[in-house]
């Protein structure tokens, strides 16, 4: 499949966020499934400045945006084997910041454009056209417009990706004409946003609605949108277009952040000998002016410095955790008023707290192999990724229950011993100071159990491959492929299994509300591409799952491979696949209305 991936920013080329490192990781990935993929960004002043001789000046042309005709070069570069183009204008791009000026909306409404414009120049009309953000929405909206005109670019397919539903591109409504160049009919054609009396519009909804798919980051981030909480104000436009709508969790380059190879940290480790974390401990108590005291434990903040990071709370319970002996190390930048406060916290907490904000993707992996736990109580979290980050280094996570936090760490259990992490659910201080009492508790009281903590962080599977097999499953059914009519019994099994168990502890929330006589047997048939029937048996004690049918199931369902899959991942909920009779049901309907939370993520209980 050819994929052209649009974004703003790119690692290593250009960082400001998480976006970047989506941009570094996942086109690689797609690449080893056999794709064909090439990633297109701006050519700002940090990738001249740093990356020139890697890049390589291939034409020029002119892009027009309403009255203004402007250069436009076009250069080539390369990342882990997928071919990386660069959109050059020196007086848009070539300054010392990705974003932040008052010509934003112009500088991101061209880029859009030129995007859709050196199409033809690539020699590569893509099925698949990929972007991300309120910077490129455009993209998806200018390419429409062109479809009309050009029949070579009819098939292309749209995938729109909402990394942070916070930042929707919100301007106002003269500037559809003015600034972005599109016909007036186009703002109650979907781009229109009515926002506290003012008559707006808004980039991203615009592209929720005009794309063939739209993802967001994480499984729970996806659920999460339909809520006024978390919508900001987009919630009833994630209602409308949720038979389209994927949660696909992020993923990090295993090999990129291996404590066992990285070159940038102070002594290389592994889960079997973590002796080298000791110096990694000693080498950022030194750095950041904390004692050497190789018992206290270490915790440590890499974020930026905003109230969405959950540094509120942090000011909050900073006192109390000073008074436990624990030492903290905050890095990052952001809002002065932080910086300031953290700057005052080192002379008044001498050699137990440390800041910097003197930011670098090379300390940062000091501080990440360094500390024992790592603190991310964001009071909401699309995905996150830092997280996934400490953990490769044997960090362990202390986390807020939100989005993607709530997906990749699973908190400890003195009940079960089962856990990788420590996390709270009201977004309170007080709630995260029990839950870093709870993980000092294991520090120092249980230290084989912290061991074993550490070591299935360090093993805890974050890569991009099952993240990218789910891509392509959105793509597939985008470009109407759905499942590849040869896929066999065997494929659909396995595939429902794998994700099936991921949805282990969802399940076992639900199944210990149950009495300890609990049984559940449902049978279930594939129809279509990769027919054939399985059981699950659901018991107190979790799930078993075999590749027969079952003489006496308490219930009987029957759907599509693809709708199975997608009810799993809770791209579409059980309760619509019923209703559309997209599924088939017999037998006990109360015992089937428990799919959804046996098998499937689409509602909560």
């Amino acid at each position: 499949m050819k994929i052209l991936f649009v974004t703003s920013e790119c690692a290593p080329f250009s960082k400001s966020g998480g976006l970047a490192d989506v941009a570094f990781s996942l086109p690689p990935a797609l690449l080893k499934e056999d794709n064909e993929i090439m990633i297109i960004t701006p050519y700002y002043k940090c990738v001249k400045d740093r990356f020139s001789d890697q890049v390589q000046y291939v034409m020029n042309r002119n892009v027009r945006l309403g009255n203004a005709d402007l250069y436009c070069g076009l250069l080539k570069g390369e990342l882990s084997g997928v071919p990386v183009w660069f959109i050059d204008n020196e007086a848009l791009f070539y300054r010392d910041k990705l974003y932040g000026y008052d010509d934003d909306k112009f500088r991101f409404a061209w880029f859009s454009k030129a995007v859709i414009d050196v199409l033809e120049n690539l020699d590569f009309i893509p099925e698949i056209l990929h972007c991300n953000d309120w910077e490129t929405a455009l993209s998806v909206i200018y390419l429409k417009d062109d479809q009309a005109r050009r029949p070579d670019y009819r098939n292309i397919r749209t995938v729109y990706t909402i990394h942070n539903i916070a930042y929707q591109g919100q301007f106002g409504a003269n500037e559809l004409t003015d600034t972005f160049a599109l016909d007036p009919g186009w703002y109650d054609g979907g781009l229109g946003y009515v926002y506290q009396g003012r008559h707006d519009v808004n980039l991203m909804k615009g592209a929720m609605l005009m794309a063939d798919a739209v993802s967001t980051v994480s499984p729970t981030y996806a659920r999460e949108l339909h809520t006024h909480e978390f919508g900001k104000g987009l919630e009833g436009v994630c209602d409308m277009i949720e038979s389209k709508m994927y949660g696909i969790l992020n993923g990090i380059d295993p090999a990129h952040y291996d404590p066992g190879k990285d070159p940038r940290i102070p002594c290389n480790f592994t889960a079997e000998d973590k002796s080298g974390k000791e110096v990694c401990k000693e080498y950022i108590q030194e750095t950041f002016g904390l004692k050497k005291e190789k018992r206290w434990p270490l915790f440590a903040v890499v974020a930026r410095l905003v109230e969405q990071k959950g540094i509120e709370l942090i000011r909050e319970i900073l006192p109390r955790m000073m008074k436990k002996g624990i030492q903290l190390v905050i890095f990052g930048q952001g809002e002065k008023k932080y910086v300031d406060y953290f700057n005052y916290c080192r002379h008044l907490y001498p050699g137990q707290f440390g800041f910097s904000d003197q930011y670098t993707e090379e300390m940062a992996a000091k501080v990440f192999a360094g500390a024992d736990f790592y603190l991310m109580p964001s009071a909401f979290e699309p995905c996150g990724l830092s997280q996934m980050m400490a953990m490769r280094y044997g960090t362990v996570p202390i986390v807020h229950e939100t989005g993607g936090l709530k997906d990749t760490v699973r908190p400890y259990s003195d009940f079960d011993g089962i856990g990788d992490g420590f996390s709270f659910d009201s977004y309170q201080g007080k709630a995260l100071m029990l839950a870093i009492d709870a993980a000092v508790k294991i520090y120092f009281g249980e230290h084989d159990v912290f061991e074993v903590i550490k070591d299935r962080c360090m093993k805890k599977d974050f890569s991009w491959t099952k993240s990218a097999t789910t891509y392509m499953k959105m793509y597939s059914d985008i470009c109407g492929h759905g499942s590849d009519p040869n896929v066999t019994f065997k494929d659909a099994y396995e595939a429902l299994e794998v994700i099936y168990t991921d949805l282990e502890e969802t399940r076992n929330a639900y199944l210990a509300q149950q009495p300890d006589d609990y049984l559940n047997v449902c049978q279930v048939r594939i129809e279509g591409p990769g027919e054939g029937t399985f059981y699950l048996k659901f018991t107190k004690d979790g799930m078993e799952m075999a590749p027969y049918s079952y003489e006496g199931a308490d219930i009987s369902i029957a759907a599509s491979f693809d709708n199975l899959y997608n009810m799993a991942i809770g791209t579409v909920s059980a309760d619509r696949l019923f209703v559309n009779g997209q599924m088939k049901v017999e037998g006990n309907i109360s015992k089937g209305a428990e799919m959804r939370y046996l098998i499937g993520k689409g509602t909560e209980h």
